[in-house]
């Protein structure tokens, strides 16, 4: 099969990309994939394949900053060539780029998808835990003591429920 971007050579790898949901295969020689950005001699980097296959990323002040983990002392730039992060602390570290990655992956930050089919689905209640976490923390911060003791009171209640729903 001939290459599908220049017509003249022979293909030798297939891309896949997804985009807007919509899966497009691209027959490509060797050559137009190395312009593309795409590595044909070893393996692909999850996040090169995360990122858009290879595709050349613009470097931001963090990146020329030598954005380091604290813990381990993985750079940046390691963490894009392998895909792999060194250290719980690494999380942390490369937050920002791995929310956009996580929300590039799977359109958002919260799982929404399926769960074991052992585990209950979550209720409406145990997602607005945290929003009330917040509120509380909020009126006790402006000493509104009676608003404060109300919302703890839904946070105990949706905590209970909780409970119930594991005994089952």
């Amino acid at each position: 099969m001939q290459c599908e971007h220049c017509g003249e050579r022979e293909a030798c790898v297939e891309v896949t990309r997804v985009v807007n949901g919509s899966a497009t295969k691209l027959q490509l020689c060797e050559q137009c994939a190395k312009e593309q950005g795409i590595s044909v001699s070893g393996p692909i980097a999850l996040s090169d394949v995360l990122l858009g296959f290879g595709a050349k990323q613009e470097p931001s002040v963090q990146d020329s900053a030598g954005l380091a983990c604290p813990r381990c002392g993985m750079k940046q730039d390691d963490f894009r060539r392998t895909g792999r992060l060194g250290c719980p602390a690494c999380y942390e570290a490369f937050e920002a780029e791995l929310k956009s990655l996580l929300e590039a992956m799977h359109r958002g930050l919260r799982h929404v998808g399926k769960r074991p089919v052992r585990e209950s689905a979550p209720t409406a209640t145990e997602y607005a835990v945290p929003a009330l976490r917040k509120e509380l923390d909020a009126a006790v911060a402006a000493e509104d003591f009676e608003e404060a003791a109300r919302v703890r009171d839904l946070i105990q209640d949706a905590e209970i429920e909780r409970r119930g729903d594991d005994d089952h």
